[in-house]
């Protein structure tokens, strides 16, 4: 049973103005993102068979292979080079980021996002068999010289791909198995080097940090390059834009050259579970929560103070702020069409709820139980959201504070195969979203048990006459 009271012309006026802030700076916020490039149209994103955004960008030097045949190669040196990076950010030096990449891949076509399996050196993480663009198994450690090379081999049997290595040629050792259902009779089999940007974290503020991305890139070299059950033709171009920095068009274009059966390829980029330019997605469309929250916050706590607690009064403030929510975050998404799950509509309703119930119960136990709420949830909610404070005390408040309540609102996976600033300030929780909201649950448990004690502890007692 829910309580009318609450639902008074100023309250629902002030519940309104918190869905509208939520849709009119979501608006906002998503319409002030440029997105253009120049020159010419931006680049296609790439999407995989499911509707997942990933990076598929690398050179590729491939012909045909049939359902069944196999590719064989010995890579005898891995370079690279990084601009500008770290300390004085004022040269470019010779080097590789540690998931900077070189090796062989079966692929179905040349679209970016279309399914593959590779077997692959890498920068610091050894021999990588990796598929599917989030599976990624571990081969051998350690680098590649001309003085340790590694021999590479992938071989196709209708939809499985297996990738083996060997530091002799002779014996050799399976990494992984992929199973690619449904692959064509035709795919692409060939070498292909990429590298992703460098990340540096740049201190800002009270001790934050913000990543900066760096160009950097690949150089592969192979010889013995064995083909089996492929056509003769060798075709040379990469899978996404390549050559338009100014290092790639003055100094080392990526490209494939082959010579007295030797093959260099260079390229830059990524294949991996992650854009290679985030979208901010979901996050900046959600730019007007805070403010929905502290209004939220201030009327259930102001409404604690003119009304004891009661569990039907909690209840009532609790479902009108998870409706609000579900209104405001359904409606803003759907304007700015960025995708996002029922998880993240429906958890973010929940959350406010939580919080509204949470200020309630302040506003019956505190005078200023309002602004003790903001203490509680707005301020680590803000502090986090941006690179103000420094990561772990960040983490810390989004997993002891009701604010840890909000990781409902993340997307994002961490990947250990990718390089990236995996902090609150770039949306990724320190807490899953169910553990998070069982967090903020507490809170509002606890301060709501509390106040109905007090309140039942002041209640009018009668007295018989």
């Amino acid at each position: 049973m829910f309580s009318a009271d609450f639902l008074r012309p100023g309250r629902i006026v002030a519940l309104a103005a918190a869905a509208v802030s939520v849709v009119a700076l979501g608006v906002l916020s998503t319409s002030a993102i440029d997105t253009s490039c120049d020159p010419g149209p931006c680049p296609p994103v790439p999407v995989t068979g499911d509707g997942d955004v990933v990076s598929d960008r690398f050179w590729f030097l491939h012909r045909d292979l049939g359902p069944q045949g196999s590719i064989t190669v010995r890579l005898t040196s891995m370079t690279g080079t990084i601009t500008y990076p770290p300390p004085d950010h004022d040269e470019i030096v010779p080097g590789l980021v540690p998931w900077a990449k070189t090796g062989i891949i079966v692929k179905d076509g040349l679209r970016p996002g279309s399914r593959y399996a590779a077997l692959m050196m890498t920068g610091e993480h050894g021999v990588r068999f990796q598929h599917g663009y989030r599976h990624d198994v571990a081969g051998r450690p350690g680098g590649v010289s001309a003085g340790n090379p590694r021999w590479l081999r992938l071989t196709r049997s209708g939809d499985t791909v297996t990738g083996a290595e060997s530091a002799d040629g002779v014996r050799w050792h399976d990494v992984g198995s992929a199973e690619l259902d449904g692959l064509p009779d035709t795919v692409q089999v060939g070498l292909f080097a990429t590298s992703p940007h460098g990340l540096t974290l740049k201190e800002v503020a009270l001790g934050g940090r913000i990543g900066q991305g760096r160009f950097t890139q690949a150089v592969g070299v192979f010889d013995g390059v064995t083909v089996e059950g492929a056509g003769d033709a060798w075709t040379s171009e990469p899978v996404g834009e390549m050559n338009v920095t100014d290092w790639e068009k003055h100094h080392n274009p990526a490209g494939a050259v082959r010579a007295d059966g030797v093959v260099t390829i260079s390229g830059t980029g990524d294949i991996g579970p992650l854009a290679e330019d985030p979208d901010p997605g979901a996050g900046a469309a959600l730019t007007g929560l805070v403010v929905a929250l502290i209004i939220i916050l201030v009327v259930a706590a102001r409404y604690g103070r003119a009304a004891p607690f009661e569990p039907r009064r909690a209840a009532t403030v609790g479902a009108a702020a998870l409706v609000t929510g579900l209104l405001s975050v359904g409606t803003v998404l759907a304007v700015t069409g960025e995708p996002a799950g029922v998880r993240v509509v429906a958890g973010l309703g929940v959350a406010l709820g939580l919080c509204a119930v949470l200020a309630y119960g302040l506003g019956s136990l505190l005078r200023y139980g309002w602004a003790l709420a903001l203490l509680l949830v707005v301020v680590p909610y803000t502090v986090t959201a941006v690179p103000l404070l420094p990561d772990p005390l960040a983490q810390w408040l989004l997993r002891v504070t009701p604010a840890a309540g909000f990781a409902v609102k993340q997307t994002g996976v961490e990947y250990p195969q990718v390089l990236a600033h995996y902090a609150p300030s770039a949306g990724y929780f320190p807490l899953p979203w169910w553990a998070g909201l069982a967090v903020l649950a507490g809170w509002a448990g606890l301060i709501a048990v509390a106040a109905g004690r007090r309140a039942w502890a002041h209640r009018p007692v009668s007295r018989a006459v």
